[in-house]
């Protein structure tokens, strides 16, 4: 069932064409007096060679003129066979393993995996199943080996691929192995709002790990951004701005040592009109100018059709810019007609229409009076008015002329109205918005002059879409985040829904209060991907939905661009701080080992100088001793007298230096004795202590090279 419907002066025929061609009525095709068509027991192919399939339009003509609808591309459902099939694969334990097939039918089947006749576990994190007809199995165990099928359905058949084995091996995970990329990202080209797959699939050991971005250096964002398995990108709702080259690299953790592999995504966007042409009124001998201009990725290709003919330039009628601007001159009755633009590209065609009406002078009606406008909606205004006083006997229409009061006069634009009507709701307005108004009436001379205008606001608006995010809690828990927007109208809560990708039913809807920005959705399946839908409400109605895709297999802490650290730096940053303490613990070690070198030195000369020191030494010649300091131990003169060879002066100079270092301490615990009470101190009963090699230790910080080869370890 096609569907026509169409808005005009009646009488109105329709009528259809098939790939061009005017379509027969007979038992297999039915018009309805709606417009629509029937088409009864749908055949691809017939006994004599014709077809059901094709290109369909519905053409529509009344007085004024005629007009094309777009064209519906009908096809049959099918069903082809698998152009790729699964392979058997060998792979070693931890490793990964990987099954691919691909098969072409209308609508687009969908894929599904058996092992051992079977469904495979998909609630198994290692098991991946794209989309694309890709099954990807990471951390192999020897209990994955088996047969595996791919299945295919739609509304046309239901087909199951050929069978591949999958053998599993002993692991040598302990083997250094480069990073390979054993599947890169391929080429697609999506139309908006699609759902695109990248595939990484990588290998190695240690484990790689794998990260994207964009080839021209743009950020890839966020928003509708997931990681299904271990590595592949998946960008839900694509968009123009996703169009690019997307580098999928394999890095060796803690090196710099990587592999890469890039793949184009192209996204194509249906044409659409930024300014459609504006029907115009015209006194004969003038110029009428029509503009057209439609965006689209690829750029859409524009044709005028006039009264549903394709309209050819030359003599009096030019087309320029590309085929956006048509201009008439020295217009004469044989113009006035309906003319439409066709903006069409590979991903979708699009028309609008606008009349040309011929004015002529003699006998034109009067001015319709008593204009009135009421808001109906947020988006709608009702008009109404009164006939003309004079000449309404051959008044065959009306056009209400429609303009934003905040507009310049030349971007008003006009609608038809049916000469019993005397009124007319003018939609798809802007909420809050105030709209000028007024009335002409037409006969087959011309039209007649404006009425008075009249302006009217629209009502309050719905609220605007919310920006949503989401978040992963759990593995079966995902946390939907979200702001309202600070455009449009006040919203007084949210309506929540979510469901599984290409359920046919959402659950729902979670009605949350307007100071309400997040809500947890519990008791999901962890080996799905769900689609998440918010929208935000209000006593004029409910805004756009905000929709978003999540896949539950990725942990939360996984990102899709994994920053890499300057490994080489904080090593060297480690190496440089670790040198400085061991640096400082020789030191240190020298000087204690110094000072005890000293104290055994001298405890030895005073030994040998027991015999030869004068008894009577007394504190004073202690105090004579101190006054040179530690320059006297090291570089004072020496004037020494050898007894029996042995350099007296020097024993006694040093003895004396070590009692005064050794002997005194702190005044507040050991005063020092008497003058006298030194004579009688034998040296040999001193107070200074000696230590045995054997017992001196030194003690080290154990932790600062233990704590570096740790963090040389983690490096």
């Amino acid at each position: 069932m096609l569907h026509c419907q169409v808005d005009g002066i009646p009488p109105i025929t329709t009528q259809w064409r098939q790939s061009g061609l005017p379509l027969a009525q007979d038992r297999r095709h039915n018009t309805f007096a709606n417009g629509s068509l029937l088409i009864g027991h749908f055949q691809k192919t017939r006994s004599d060679g014709s077809s059901d399939e094709g290109d369909y339009e519905c053409m529509a003509q009344n007085s004024f003129g005629l007009v094309v609808s777009r064209k519906a591309r009908v096809q049959a459902a099918t069903m082809a066979d698998f152009h790729v099939q699964p392979e058997s694969v060998h792979a070693e334990e931890s490793g990964v393993a990987r099954f691919q097939c691909q098969i072409h039918g209308l609508p687009e089947p969908v894929i599904s995996w058996e092992k051992d006749g079977r469904p495979v576990n998909t609630k198994d994190e290692r098991y991946t199943l794209l989309p694309t007809g890709v099954l990807q199995i990471t951390g192999v165990h020897q209990e994955d080996s088996g047969k595996f099928c791919c299945v295919a359905h739609n509304s046309a058949a239901v087909k199951h691929s050929a069978e591949a084995h999958l053998s599993v091996s002993g692991s040598q995970a302990s083997v250094y192995k480069e990073p390979v990329i054993l599947v890169g990202p391929e080429n697609l080209t999506l139309t908006v709002h699609q759902t695109a797959i990248l595939e990484c699939v990588a290998t190695g050991y240690p484990k790689p790990i794998v990260s994207w971005s964009r080839l021209d250096g743009r950020p890839i964002g966020v928003e509708g951004i997931q990681v299904l398995g271990t590595g592949n990108l998946m960008i839900s709702d694509v968009g123009v701005q996703h169009s690019g080259v997307y580098v999928c690299a394999a890095n060796k953790p803690g090196t710099r040592v990587r592999r890469t592999a890039q793949g184009r995504l192209v996204v194509q966007a249906p044409a659409e009109f930024a300014q459609p042409p504006q029907s115009i009124a015209r006194p004969v001998g003038t110029t009428a100018i029509f503009t057209c201009q439609a965006q689209g990725e690829p750029v859409p290709q524009l044709t005028w059709l006039k009264n549903g003919q394709i309209l050819e330039p030359g003599g009096h009628v030019k087309l320029r810019n590309n085929n956006s601007t048509l201009t008439i001159d020295g217009i004469s009755q044989d113009d006035e007609a309906i003319y439409q633009c066709i903006a069409e590209n590979s991903a979708g065609s699009t028309q609008a229409s606008a009349r040309l009406t011929v004015l002529w002078a003699d006998g034109l009606p009067g001015t319709p009076t008593h204009v009135l406008a009421d808001a109906l909606s947020p988006t709608s205004i009702q008009v109404s008015w009164k006939e003309p006083d004079q000449n309404t006997q051959d008044i065959i229409g009306y056009v209400l002329h429609i303009r934003r009061t905040a507009d310049p006069l030349e971007m008003e634009y006009q609608e038809a109205v049916s000469k019993v009507t005397l009124q007319q709701v003018v939609d798809d307005l802007e909420p809050s918005t105030s709209y000028n108004f007024y009335v002409k009436a037409y006969t087959s001379r011309g039209a007649s002059k404006p009425s008075d205008s009249i302006s009217q606001s629209t009502q309050g608006e719905v609220p605007a879409p919310p920006s949503l995010s989401t978040k992963l809690v759990a593995s079966t828990v995902v946390q939907a985040v979200w702001e309202p927007s600070s455009k449009m109208g006040s919203h007084q809560g949210f309506r929540l829904y979510y469901r599984r990708a290409h359920a046919p039913q959402f659950s729902g809807p979670v009605v949350l209060p307007r100071n309400t920005t997040q809500y947890n959705i519990t008791q999901l399946d962890p080996a799905l991907v769900y689609e998440i839908k918010l929208l935000a409400f209000n006593q004029h109605g409910a805004s756009n939905a905000t929709v978003r895709f999540v896949s539950l297999r990725e942990a939360v802490e996984k990102s899709v661009l994994n920053t890499q650290c300057d490994c080489v730096k904080d090593e060297q940053s480690k190496t440089s701080t670790t040198g400085i303490i061991i640096g400082i613990h020789i030191g240190v070690t020298c000087i204690l080992f110094c000072v005890v070198f000293l104290i055994f030195s001298y405890r030895g000369r005073l030994m040998m100088c027991k015999t030869v020191q004068p008894p009577q030494a007394g504190l004073s010649a202690v105090l004579d001793s101190s006054s040179q300091g530690a320059a006297a131990l090291n570089s004072a003169p020496r004037r020494d007298v050898e007894v029996n060879g042995t350099a007296l002066g020097s024993c006694s100079a040093e003895s004396n230096e070590l009692q005064r270092l050794f002997l005194s301490g702190p005044r507040t615990q050991e005063p020092y004795p008497p003058e006298n009470a030194l004579a009688s101190y034998p040296l040999n009963d001193t107070r200074l202590s000696t230590i045995a090699v054997d017992q001196f230790t030194m003690e080290t910080d154990s932790k600062a090279p233990d704590a570096a080869a740790g963090r040389q370890d983690q490096g």
